[in-house]
């Protein structure tokens, strides 16, 4: 009988908002091929030779901002959010990152010391991406070759449609927008460039993006590993669930890097765009994030705000990620439980 466990996984955080740690975060992080797609050699210039030699500053003030007496937001709520859900399982639940600490290397080592020989390895990643849960797909597999040969690696699917998720998504935003009602409703996700859907989908579908529609069926084979359309039909999804009447929300995505072309419209653009129309309360969503992180707290609350301010806007408010709530440990609990069955 083979003894189970799971690994979450995250995407990471510096282990301070010094500039050396932001510095050496980023160097990991923007190192990585399905990050930056280049060849080595031009990636390693780039990121060397011209990202680390300009960027941490920046960043390093960005983490700052949001930076919690426990440390990293990130990394703290997806600590409790790991032990919330241990209560609810039987196997063990450990925590990992994809960059920085603790790493993916440390969380299967874990495992492997309570004498699991089979992990359910879950990306916390709704909608699948090449920069996302591919990257910890290939990377857990290269780490369980090399140092854990016995040990079997089980991947869970994107789960940007499964019900479990978009209730506990509709809970958080219903008991936020009653206490702050809006007039508009945004929903932004993280972008990903448009050559990252033709690698992973390499579909007609994907060589003329049209902006405000879905590119594949994201049910259909072609669709499975879309980025793009899963973005959509969360949306879609959420919207039906909450009610939401058409002209009341919008989609964006934000989180842009370099000059080529990414998939639009871009959420800071959205958000002038709002406000120059006349929309005083503006709410915004990030159903690509789990879990709230310098994306959500300075992007989206600080940056995004400041942004709808300047542009005629009135009051800006951010709905917080599903982080630890109730049901979506209770989704996660669930879908784990459903993966200790004999038939699953």
């Amino acid at each position: 009988m083979s003894k189970k466990g799971v690994l979450l996984v995250n995407v990471g955080s510096p282990d301070s908002p010094a500039v050396k740690d932001i510095k050496r975060y980023l160097r990991e992080f923007l190192m990585d091929e399905r990050i930056i797609d280049l060849p080595y050699l031009l990636r390693y210039t780039l990121v060397n030779g011209i990202i680390l030699n300009t960027r941490p500053p920046k960043t390093s003030k960005a983490y700052q901002k949001i930076w919690w007496n426990e440390g990293s937001p990130l990394i703290v709520i997806t600590k409790r959010l790991t032990e919330k859900i241990q209560q609810q399982v039987s196997v063990p639940v450990v925590m990992a990152m994809r960059y920085g600490n603790p790493n993916i290397a440390s969380g299967l080592q874990q495992l492997y010391d309570q004498g699991v020989d089979e992990v359910l390895l879950m990306p916390l990643y709704p909608q699948y991406a090449m920069a996302t849960t591919q990257t910890i797909e290939v990377f857990a597999q290269q780490l369980v070759k090399k140092q854990f040969p016995k040990m079997k690696l089980i991947k869970f699917p994107a789960f940007f449609h499964r019900s479990e998720y978009i209730e506990a998504l509709a809970e958080v935003t219903r008991k936020y927008l009653e206490n702050n009602p809006c007039d508009h409703l945004l929903f932004s996700y993280h972008g990903v460039p448009e050559r990252h859907l033709r690698k992973v989908t390499p579909t007609p579908a994907h060589k003329n993006i049209l902006e405000g529609t879905t590119c594949c069926d994201p049910y259909s084979e072609e669709g499975k590993y879309c980025y793009r359309s899963h973005c959509f039909e969360t949306t879609r999804l959420l919207v039906e669930k909450l009610g939401l009447q058409k002209g009341t929300y919008s989609q964006s995505f934000q989180s842009r890097l370099g000059n080529d072309k990414w998939i639009t419209p871009f959420t800071a653009d959205k958000i002038a765009q709002l406000a120059q129309q006349g929309v005083k309360k503006l709410a915004v969503i990030t159903p690509a994030f789990v879990t709230d992180c310098v994306e959500t707290l300075e992007e989206i609350e600080m940056a995004g705000g400041k942004t709808f301010r300047e542009n005629g806007g009135e009051e800006f408010k951010m709905v917080p990620c599903l982080n630890d709530s109730n049901l979506w440990v209770h989704a996660l609990s669930k879908w784990i439980n459903e993966y200790l069955t004999p038939n699953i």
